[in-house]
């Protein structure tokens, strides 16, 4: 996906950034979208998909949390950067776990944010186009190429992030991988002395809730105490 023909949607509602992030996103190649309220977004969304969503979460009326929600719950799996003024651990949590693929906290730096959306956009390319991403855990069945885990109970859609996590720890199947491993591969350019192990173990903590029946007893993501954890696979 060249920069010329991705369309990068903007929700947020303070003008000085919005036109810092459009100034700057124009100038790197994007088409650019923006709405200034979660009722804007979800419409535009319905009528131009965009290919990623920067999104803040203090909106007037409708949360960022409630738009990305909602978008999830439409099937729509396109990459969204939640934007937070508050460099809080719950914050962080929630937006994860509605289905958010990454977030930043404000102030940020220009060139951190066009690192994050471009990782994002090469990601989400590179899922789009791999084939036979299919792995059996027991009775359930990850496909990794859809970014959902088909359940006896129901599917679960994954985020790219998810699906990233996954996809490495199915490189080293049976085999045990460390916080920091993931942290370097996964995360990349976003690891450093302040991306701390935390981030990885609460996403391992939400796909346990996906891809295990009794997540309080993995039994496929597994923990290995005092070195990470392990993806079993039969």
């Amino acid at each position: 996906m060249s920069h010329s023909k991705a369309t990068i949607l903007i929700v947020e509602d303070e003008p000085s950034l919005i036109f810092t992030l459009r100034d700057t996103l124009e100038n790197e190649g994007y088409q650019t979208l923006v709405a200034e309220n979660g009722m804007d977004a979800l419409k535009i969304v319905e009528e131009t998909r965009p290919d990623l969503m920067i999104l803040d979460v203090m909106l007037p009326g409708m949360s960022g949390f409630d738009v990305c929600r909602k978008i999830r719950e439409k099937k729509l799996l396109f990459p969204i950067i939640i934007l937070t003024a508050r460099d809080q651990e719950i914050d962080k949590v929630t937006g994860l776990n509605i289905g958010a693929d990454d977030y930043i906290t404000k102030p940020f730096g220009v060139k951190e944010l066009l690192a994050r959306i471009q990782a994002r956009l090469r990601r989400s390319d590179d899922y789009s186009g791999r084939k036979n991403d299919l792995i059996a855990l027991g009775e359930m069945q990850l496909d990794l190429n859809e970014g959902i885990v088909r359940r006896p109970d129901g599917d679960q859609e994954l985020t790219t992030r998810e699906v990233e996590v996954l996809r490495f720890l199915a490189g080293f199947p049976n085999e045990p991988v460390t916080r920091k491993a993931l942290l370097e591969n996964v995360w990349r350019y976003e690891f450093s002395s302040n991306t701390s192990t935390r981030t990885v173990d609460v996403h391992i903590s939400k796909l346990r809730t996906k891809i295990e029946l009794r997540p309080e007893d993995p039994r496929y993501l597994v923990t290995m105490h005092g070195v990470g954890y392990m993806l079993k696979i039969s």
